[in-house]
């Protein structure tokens, strides 16, 4: 095959690859906005597919459950963007390993804990409202699933503050995973700011406060 065959055919691939790109943005953003109006169990498959200009063999195929267009729609939400970058590479999370100061890391981590949950707790809360609701063991997967991404998440912190000597002498380490992992739950951000009425400012001095207080 010619070196110019070659070429477009890598052309014609990029382009699949980014229409299909294109096309589960769409469908995401379309299943985000309408989990948040309609909440998990009135949404179904043909309305995210409408919303998004697609057929519903075309949602199907790309996600297969209704819970994992869910679970798609959250894992945007959580990071801002659809780019194949973890949680644990984006700058944020850099610029706090980097401090040496363990209460300034644990203020960074507080200041990300409030833009998280700036970005997903509308979303948390409808998720796991149709968790608890019952009927749909894929979204209750997918409500464990997220539990342990933020268990995940803790461990590191701890493990981090551990090996770098912030963490408070005496102190176990996997009481200090689970009392971060408890504090920056999707659960106490609804209660405190929702329920409560706090600002976002305010959960996030309190979150910083009790973090320090608490590990280190």
């Amino acid at each position: 095959m010619s070196d110019q065959a070659n070429g477009r055919r890598g052309y014609d691939n990029r382009a699949r690859a980014e229409q299909a790109r294109r096309g589960r943005r769409q469908v995401v953003a379309a299943a985000h906005d309408l989990l948040l109006a309609k909440g998990y169990r009135a949404t179904t498959m043909a309305d995210v597919a409408r919303a998004a200009g697609v057929s519903v063999e075309t949602v199907y195929k790309a996600f297969g459950t209704k819970a994992a267009v869910a679970k798609a729609a959250y894992d945007v939400a959580l990071v801002g963007d659809d780019e194949p970058v973890p949680l644990a590479e984006r700058p944020e999370i850099r610029a706090m390993l980097a401090d040496p100061d363990p209460a300034a890391k644990l203020r960074r981590y507080a200041a990300l804990a409030r833009t998280l949950a700036e970005r997903i707790g509308p979303l948390t809360g409808v998720l796991l409202a149709g968790a608890r609701s019952g009927g749909d063991p894929d979204l209750t997967e997918l409500a464990a699933t997220t539990d342990q991404e933020r268990l995940a998440g803790a461990t590191a912190v701890v493990t981090h503050l551990a090996a770098t000597g912030g963490l408070r002498a005496g102190l176990d380490r996997d009481r200090a995973r689970d009392t971060l992992w408890a504090l920056i739950s999707p659960d106490l951000y609804r209660l405190l700011v929702v329920e409560r009425g706090w600002s976002h400012d305010d959960y996030e001095h309190w979150l910083a406060d009790t973090l320090i207080t608490s590990l280190i």
